[in-house]
């Protein structure tokens, strides 16, 4: 009997010691002076506040009404509690935090922020709070209210280097593998080329993306200048966009979208200008192998010893009803975090490290008035990277290739394992601004990036000159499907009307060229006279159009070969064997449709939500289409469940007096986490269709049109 009276207290403590622990920081103090919110016909938040601050508190609760499940999740990366809540997923998230020193990072930079970003922050905290204390009981996680302003900035500290691949180099350095690194392939420690596995049908490329184009007054049919922001980002989760209007009596007006736990939007436009982002993927990561002294406690630094920073830390992982603490050991160098494993000890330095200077700068965009006040505030370098495609009322078109790119000394192989026992090899400063690719308003008329590289931006006649830059900056040199397919439908096209832009965006072919021929001139080889499936297959596949609009034969085949073709080219890895991806599309095609050809829309599926929230409609376009379905999960029943791709899509207009309009949709609705919401999946016909929703950005409109209006 004492056994098990011991293990129920024992029980009880591992469920509950976590929260008891935890700190608990005081709620802000932020009072706001008038704050509203209108839900528009889909839904969508419309924040007005008497200040920006109060819109910040505004866009938090509404944010909170549509989707705190959610928000908890980031708000509990940012307090090193993510593993409470997630369990082991989580708890990876909570080593990284440590890892970064992400907490120090903004206990140091708070205090530093400017006055009108720190009171924005803490509003936005408030508003969090507001939210959790009049529901306590969607409260997932106890003791994590209330979350402060500082909170809120630690998030984006947290998750701003994981868009340039520092989570990858993380984890191929905890589990010793070869670095997959940006701006080129895989290397081992003496900067050797490691080829990679191949991928097997059905794997993640994990092909971050983005498309965007911006169309000039020039080679618009009626004057105008147009923007199209088309992200490529997960339709659920801690990254996926959330569309918000905000409005403040200080002069703030902004039509958008912004990720869980921002107070602001991160692309759209305002009544002057607009920008939207892609994923770029220069090299701003860089490995220094250490020598360690017998001890492991020292590292050898310019012929002396110097102490390894350590930290004990515990991790709260979360296992079944349990909450149980598991101890790691973090470590640090003059250069940034180290990993140990068994091939040694490995510090790492990646561009914006220990800064938090991003909140300033995405706030001072959307404040911008003309281009001069938005180059100014990109020039204040706080987004570590992430290419920026720009237009304006004045007819302004541009594309930025973002970066912080660090200032390299020479003589020394940047794309290997650097030395870290001389500080030669360390580099302390970021280029400035004017020195990253950049093209402003060129001749053809249009800009487009679709993550490939910048020295293609516009078309024939307008690249950039690559020997103009330098190689330390590890700019890409790739080319995507999307990239070729848009300058040909560019360069095709004579001026261009809203309805041949929205042409433009939706297009679902392949070029018949770069690693997509390649490849498929490698399946249609094949020797498979002895397996007829196979035989019937690679016909199938020689008439195919080339295109993934559902319309023609052999549209899922094609589909399902294509993807892991283009998840080794995206990542540079070695290409997977051609006869093994055949064979298991085949086999997977005939076990669940009977045959060869059924219809794209029939295999390629838009699912979200159970029982009566269910909804299951037609999709099309592809991994590595404009149109894009980028990533899915095979179901039981066989179908392929997107779940990232074309994301929240925006359609920007000034016309000739420079006044703005813009249309939008995303793939579910504005409420994806409450089924119960009539905006839990309205958008998604729309969005099967090509078809969008006017953005009510002008209050008068969103007025007249019937939005209803509350008070949080």
């Amino acid at each position: 009997m004492g056994i098990l009276l011991l293990l129920i207290v024992t029980a009880a403590s591992l469920a509950l010691w976590e929260p008891l622990i935890a700190e608990a920081p005081a709620a802000p103090a932020y009072k706001p002076q008038d704050v509203r919110i209108a839900r528009d016909k889909f839904g969508v938040p419309h924040i007005f506040g008497k200040t920006d601050a109060d819109v910040a508190y505004g866009v938090a609760y509404a944010h909170a009404e549509d989707d705190f499940a959610t928000l908890q999740e980031v708000l509990a990366m940012t307090r090193g509690r993510a593993g409470a809540m997630l369990g082991e997923d989580g708890a990876k998230v909570d080593y990284a935090a440590a890892l970064l020193d992400v907490r120090a990072t903004t206990a140091r930079d708070w205090p530093r922020l400017p006055a009108d970003v720190k009171v924005l922050f803490t509003a936005y905290a408030a508003g969090l709070n507001r939210y959790a204390d009049k529901h306590p009981g969607e409260v997932r996680l106890s003791g994590l209210f209330p979350v402060t302003g500082e909170d809120v900035v630690a998030g984006f500290v947290l998750r701003s280097p994981f868009f340039f691949g520092l989570d990858s180099v993380l984890g191929s350095l905890v589990e010793g593998k070869p670095l997959n690194r940006e701006g080129g392939p895989a290397l081992d420690a003496t900067g050797k080329i490691v080829p990679r596995a191949d991928t097997p049908v059905g794997s993640d490329p994990a092909s971050n993306g983005s498309n965007a184009m911006a169309v000039a007054p020039a080679r618009s049919t009626d004057g105008a200048t147009r923007l199209v922001s088309n992200s490529h980002q997960p339709w659920t989760g801690g990254v996926a966009w959330y569309e918000l209007v905000v409005h403040s009596e200080e002069g703030w007006d902004f039509a958008g979208a912004n990720f869980p736990g921002s107070p602001y939007p991160f692309l759209g436009h305002n009544k002057y200008l607009g920008w939207t982002n892609t994923v770029n993927r220069p090299d701003l990561i860089d490995v220094y192998e250490l020598v360690l002294n017998e001890n492991g406690d020292q590292y050898r630094y310019d012929g002396a010893w110097r102490p390894l920073e350590e930290k004990r830390v515990w991790l709260k992982v979360k296992f079944g009803p349990f909450v149980l603490p598991i101890p790691r050991s973090i470590y640090r160098s003059v250069h940034g975090p180290v990993v140990k494993n068994e091939k040694g000890a490995f510090a790492i330095r990646y561009a914006g490290i220990d800064q938090s200077a991003m909140v300033t700068q995405y706030y001072r965009l959307n404040k911008a008035k003309d281009f001069t006040e938005w180059r100014a505030a990109m020039a204040g370098q706080g987004v570590p990277a992430t290419n920026f495609i720009y237009a304006d009322a004045r007819g302004n078109i541009g594309l930025f290739y973002n970066a912080m790119f660090p200032d390299r000394p020479d003589g020394f192989n940047w794309r290997g394992v650097l030395p870290g026992d001389t500080s030669a090899a360390l580099w302390t400063k970021t280029l400035p601004f004017d020195r990253a690719p950049a093209l402003v308003n060129p001749r053809s008329g249009y800009v487009m990036n679709a993550n490939n590289t910048p020295w293609v931006a516009a078309g024939p006649g307008d690249e950039l000159d690559a020997a103009a830059f330098s190689p330390l900056l590890g700019v890409e040199d790739d080319m995507t499907n999307r990239a070729t397919r848009l300058i040909d439908l560019f360069e095709a096209s004579g001026q261009i009307d809203e309805a041949r832009l929205k042409a433009i965006k939706y297009d679902t072919a392949y070029a018949k060229t770069g690693y997509a021929k390649s490849w498929m001139d490698r399946l249609l080889a094949l020797n498979v006279k002895n397996d007829p499936a196979l035989v019937d297959a690679q016909n199938l596949l020689r008439r195919w159009d080339w295109n993934l609009d559902g319309k023609g034969k052999g549209d899922a085949l094609a589909l399902m070969v294509l993807r892991p073709a283009n998840g080794s080219h995206y990542q540079r890895r070695a290409g997977p064997d051609p006869r093994t991806v055949l064979a298991e599309t085949v086999t997977h095609l005939q076990t669940h449709f009977g045959g060869l050809d059924p219809k794209l829309g029939t295999v390629l599926r838009l699912r979200h939500g159970e029982g009566a929230y269910r909804i299951d409609l037609p999709l099309d376009g592809g991994n590595d289409t404009v149109r894009a379905s980028t990533l899915w999960d095979a179901e039981p029943d066989g179908r392929l469940k997107v779940r990232h791709g074309d994301s929240f899509i925006m359609f920007m207009t000034w016309d000739k007096q420079g006044r703005v309009r813009s249309e939008s949709i995303q793939p579910f609705g504005s409420a994806t986490t409450r089924p119960e919401s009539p905006h839990y999946n309205d958008q998604a016909p729309l969005f099967v269709r090509h078809q969008v929703k006017p953005v009510l950005f002008d209050p008068a409109a969103l007025k007249a049109s019937g939005a209803r209006f509350y008070r949080p």
